[in-house]
């Protein structure tokens, strides 16, 4: 008796040492997901005008994140999470600005400065204007085909999880489709899409002669050291020779900084060199982020780093839906946060198909686009300056001079000059689950020389 009870002591001993064990050692990741479920509620719920228990239902169910109960506070516009009652998160909406995590142990200021926008509805159809977009049948096109490629993207709505679905065929709207809870004017976010939305502020600074993509960039700390030679061009093209861990499977670079971080600017400019400036490609959320920090030095005022993007780009082209959300420190997180609707995803896309021209207005030199599409040394072809290329073939049956702005979980906007073509697809899954080769295969065969 003694023995079985000896025996059974260890044997409880042991399992307590091993739960000890993973607590301890998964405890820290807590934070991260409490900090990602308050989040994505926060921002959902007051900026995308979701319900909230279709957040729990969809957005939410994705492994580990699961794990989370988050709970929304209408009064305060705000959201909190935790996990199992631990290692509680909260974050706070802000008009203009977004919802953004609060460091534990503190609270936003009263008043913080709001992006001025000035986003007067024009009469004209979409995408040149707010109103409905021009009833017309395009020749040439195969609407029946058009459709059939549609459908290959909600084909299968357990695992392909597409949520909505526009394509743009010489500046007209085509063809659209939207889950319900989703419409043409529900913000999405974009997660990384919104790293090609911050390279066309730069795009746009050096047409305005104000900024050199050869100039180093001006970080203090750096200038001691080897990280002096690191310029403007190198972070764009993810060159910078800086170590970065882009893992979201649990504690990273990239996770402290976007769930734990209240400067997400600062977290990248930290780092030593792991090469040479442009020896190495390393893709890098902390190089986006660094580069919006940037950004906010190239003007006298924080009023002025507010309002640049929406004065000089996104209202200028009629993106209203469009939010840019900002950090604790108030920078606008390049990196991951740009929220827009689908069809305002489009305007984006159609903007770089016209080279830069909004009919009649220019924004961008037409060699900018040249300079994001042109293939980054040690990417493989797939990477340009802050966009993704097709230059490697990875999408097979489409045409090589396809460029992307892509995001977490199957976020695309496709842009194909050879097609006079955008195509732009939202959801919760990527690939393999969603075939974005298989989807595009069969909308291009809807139009006239569409095999590349």
């Amino acid at each position: 008796m003694k023995k079985t009870l000896k025996r059974v002591g260890l044997l409880l001993l042991s399992a307590g040492v091993v739960l000890g064990i993973i607590f301890f050692t998964q405890y820290p990741k807590l934070t991260v997901i409490s900090g990602y479920a308050a989040k994505d509620m926060a921002s959902q719920v007051f900026l995308a005008g979701r319900d909230p228990e279709s957040v729990r239902d969809n957005d939410l169910q994705v492994p580990l994140i699961s794990l989370s109960e988050a709970q929304v506070d209408g009064e305060h516009r705000a959201a909190s999470a935790s996990v199992f009652g631990l290692q509680s998160r909260t974050a706070v909406y802000r008009q203009g600005l977004g919802s953004v995590l609060l460091p534990k142990g503190t609270a936003l200021p009263e008043k913080a400065p709001s992006p001025k926008r000035v986003m007067t509805p024009s009469p004209l159809p979409y995408p040149m204007g707010q109103a409905a977009p021009a009833d017309s049948i395009i020749p040439g096109v195969d609407y029946g085909q058009l459709r059939k490629g549609i459908d290959q993207a909600f084909r299968d709505p357990e695992i392909q999880r597409t949520r909505t679905v526009m394509v743009l065929y010489k500046g007209h709207l085509v063809g659209e489709r939207y889950v319900e809870g989703f419409g043409p004017d529900t913000p999405v976010l974009g997660w990384s899409m919104t790293k090609s939305v911050l390279a066309t502020v730069y795009g746009i600074l050096e047409y305005q002669g104000k900024i050199e993509l050869e100039t180093p960039a001006p970080v203090p700390s750096w200038q001691g050291d080897e990280r002096k030679g690191i310029t403007f061009d190198h972070l764009l093209r993810m060159q910078s020779g800086l170590a970065w861990d882009e893992d979201y499977s649990g504690l990273s670079d990239v996770t402290r900084m976007l769930f734990l971080e209240a400067d997400m600017a600062a977290n990248q400019a930290e780092k030593s060199l792991a090469g040479p400036p442009g020896s190495l490609w390393n893709y890098s959320s902390g190089t986006s982020n660094l580069l919006s920090g940037l950004l906010r030095q190239q003007f006298t005022t924080y009023q002025d780093y507010l309002d640049f993007p929406y004065r000089e780009f996104i209202d200028r082209i009629g993106m209203h839906s469009m939010v840019l959300e900002t950090d604790f420190s108030g920078s606008f997180v390049g990196s991951s946060y740009g929220w827009a609707s689908t069809r305002d995803w489009g305007r984006f896309g159609l903007l770089y198909l016209r080279r830069g021209d909004w009919f009649g207005d220019r924004l961008f030199d037409t060699d900018w686009v040249d300079y994001v599409t042109r293939p980054t040394p040690g990417s493989g072809s797939r990477y340009g300056a802050h966009f993704w290329l097709n230059a490697d073939r990875g999408f097979p049956d489409v045409p090589e001079d396809m460029f992307m702005a892509n995001g977490h979980q199957g976020q695309h906007v496709f842009i194909i000059p050879s097609r006079e073509l955008v195509v732009v697809r939202t959801g919760l899954a990527e690939g393999p689950d969603f075939d974005a080769n298989a989807f595009l295969r069969e909308v291009l065969a809807a139009f006239p020389g569409a095999q590349p």
